[in-house]
C-alpha cells in the first residue's frame, strides 16, 4: 500500500467503486449530482451492493474525506443531492432520522 496519506486515492482506483462522470460532486445542482450518481451506480457491475447504497457511499466517502475542507455550502448542497438521491430511488430515510 502507498503511503498513508494517499490511502483515499489508493481506495479509489483499487476498490470496486463506481465508475462516476467527472466532476460530479462540483456540479451547482443537487438533483444533477444524484442522477449522475443513479446513473453510474445502475450501469456499473463492479459494486458490490445495489445500486442505491452503493451510489450513496460515494456521497458519504466525498463527504467524509473533504472533512472541515468542505465549505458549508458544498455540504449542504452534497446532502441536499443525498436526498434527491432516496427520491430517484423512491426510498426514505431510517427513523430517527429528520428529513
Amino acid at each position: 500500500m502507498p503511503a498513508r496519506k494517499r490511502w483515499s486515492a489508493y481506495v479509489t482506483k483499487t476498490s470496486n467503486a463506481l465508475d462516476l462522470e467527472a466532476g460530479v460532486f462540483s456540479r451547482p445542482d443537487p438533483r444533477s449530482i444524484a442522477r449522475s450518481l443513479k446513473r453510474s451506480a445502475d450501469r456499473s457491475r463492479r459494486k458490490k451492493t445495489d445500486s442505491f447504497r452503493s451510489a450513496m457511499s460515494m456521497i458519504s466517502f466525498y463527504i467524509n474525506r473533504a472533512g472541515k475542507k468542505l465549505s458549508k455550502q458544498r455540504r449542504q448542497r452534497l446532502e441536499t443531492a443525498k436526498e434527491k438521491l432516496r427520491d430517484l430511488y423512491g426510498r426514505r430515510k431510517r427513523n430517527g432520522e429528520v428529513r
